[in-house]
């Protein structure tokens, strides 16, 4: 069974790459993925002086929200918001080591990867825009609005999108089971986001123990 399904009237618009991994060991940190978020951090400091500097880093997302007549620079990519944060110099939130992990990827990548916890929602999930009043509870927000937007939803409602993910399906220090969804646009290069994919699944079982048990690429 896919794990999601992308809405028809979205056609040529948007491609996802997947993967589901189990066995996590949500809780801490290590030294290797220290390491690896202190060089990806580095790079973009050393690369960049301002955020501005970094406008081609981030063409591929922004395309992503332009294809629904979003505006970008209104409501940033998740990729986006953490680059800038880390070019202005400011430290990176440590949550886990399954979300560090996902940030980590997200910021190599200069994509928005969405990260749920794969027992609280109700598969198969599909993709779509959001309908008119809906939104959920967001990390660290009372409301997320996603009217108009790109969202994921189960039987439930919706519960992610490439902005900021829900409170409903967080990933907690005692989840051992995730999925991880990397949101490109239809015209991103297929061959680079299955090695997207790859070195994602790949530092997610470095990182955070597990193995990954499924994959989908799905393309509108």
């Amino acid at each position: 069974m896919a794990l999601i399904e992308i809405d028809p009237a979205l056609v040529h618009q948007i491609r996802l790459a997947i993967f589901q991994c189990q066995g996590l060991t949500a809780a801490g940190t290590s030294p290797e993925l220290e390491d690896a978020l202190a060089t990806i951090t580095e790079g973009l400091r050393s690369t960049y002086d301002q955020p501005a500097d970094a406008a081609p880093l981030f063409d591929a997302a922004r395309r992503l929200y332009r294809a629904i007549g979003l505006d970008p620079t209104k409501r940033r990519p998740s990729s986006e918001a953490l680059i800038r944060r880390v070019i202005r110099g400011k430290g990176l939130y440590r949550i886990n080591r399954v979300v560090d992990t996902c940030n980590l990827c997200s910021m190599d990548f200069a994509l928005p990867i969405g990260l749920y916890d794969a027992n609280e929602v109700e598969w198969p999930a599909v993709l779509r825009l959001g309908m008119p009043g809906e939104g959920y509870k967001g990390l660290g927000k009372d409301h997320v609005n996603v009217e108009g937007r790109w969202t994921l939803a189960d039987r439930e409602g919706p519960f992610g999108n490439p902005s900021s993910d829900s409170f409903r399906t967080r990933i907690r220090e005692t989840t051992t089971a995730a999925v991880f969804v990397i949101f490109a646009p239809a015209d991103y290069d297929s061959e680079r986001l299955q090695g997207h994919l790859q070195t994602a699944g790949e530092r997610m079982c470095a990182f955070a123990g597990g193995s990954v048990i499924g994959q989908e690429f799905l393309s509108s």
